[in-house]
């Protein structure tokens, strides 16, 4: 989906044309009239997107109900138009500073002592949307290094079903970066609450780890997030297979954006070749 498509659909929900687009990835995001507007992918083919939509909105709720500083909905539910789930969000305040590992780490303290919500939530599908992206990016990979990344999500995907928890499973964010916290005058916030799941609390702590391994956060960035949480995922056995699911699901969804985006083509071939070199120093690039 191009911002042309994002704001096509925006017209279709009744919204103003003239939004500021902040972010354009897995949903278009926008800005207008104090709300922000999320655009999701169309889910004529794919009704999963709806339900994530919706639930997402479910988990701002709740979120709100067990005090968790979070965004919060502007409304129940989620628009249809032209096919695309479209939501809309309060406004934060502008953020005063930018979010770092100790802000993370605070914030998982509190999700992670929840109990499950009334509604269902899903397990982690990490590798969920692996095929989809694949699909999407087409011919503008080559054919050989998708098979691949099928391949390395069935081996990861069954090696997972093996694993045995450090931590009591429970809600978690699911995409746990310093990126999905806003900082603002009352404190770190939670944002981007679409990848919500009842799953191995290590699901979490793992993106972490790879940041530092693959994407260049500092080590001692690293052990301020440990110190703050107050444990370590690198020492659980378990780790290396979810870090080896998230590097495959990575791989897959920067994919997606190579037919449009040589900047993406280059970074995709980069992730894979290291990969398929079994080489962990490589460093990815955010993308």
């Amino acid at each position: 989906m191009d911002e042309a498509r994002a704001r096509q659909v925006m017209a279709e929900a009744g919204l103003p044309a003239g939004a500021e687009l902040l972010a354009l990835g897995e949903n278009a995001v926008f800005r207008a009239d104090g709300l922000v507007v999320k655009v999701g992918r169309d889910a004529t083919d794919h009704p999963e997107l709806l339900d994530r939509a919706r639930r997402e909105v479910a988990v701002a709720s709740w979120l709100a109900e067990c005090g968790v500083p979070a965004v919060r909905a502007a409304e129940p539910g989620a628009r249809i138009a032209a096919g695309h789930p479209v939501t809309l969000w309060h406004r934060l305040p502008d953020a005063v500073r930018p979010a770092g590992p100790r802000d993370l780490a605070s914030l998982l303290r509190l999700v992670h002592a929840l109990p499950a919500p009334s509604f269902d939530l899903p397990r982690r599908e990490l590798l969920g949307g692996v095929e989809r992206w694949l699909r999407i990016a087409g011919d503008a990979i080559d054919p050989a290094d998708a098979e691949y990344l099928r391949g390395r999500r069935d081996g990861f995907a069954k090696a997972a079903t093996a694993l045995a928890p450090h931590l009591p499973p429970g809600p978690i964010h699911g995409d746990a970066l310093p990126r999905n916290v806003q900082v603002g005058p009352d404190g770190p916030v939670l944002v981007d609450l679409e990848t919500f799941s009842v799953d191995f609390r290590e699901h979490d702590l793992v993106v972490m780890a790879l940041s530092r391994d693959r994407y260049g956060l500092p080590a001692e960035a690293y052990d301020t997030f440990t110190e703050v949480y107050g444990w370590d995922v690198r020492d659980w056995p378990g780790c290396p297979v979810l870090r080896g699911a998230r590097e495959t699901a990575s791989c897959a969804w920067v994919a997606q954006h190579a037919p449009v985006n040589p900047k993406a083509l280059a970074e995709f071939r980069r992730r894979v070749a290291s990969l398929r070199a079994e080489d962990p120093e490589v460093r990815w690039h955010p993308f």
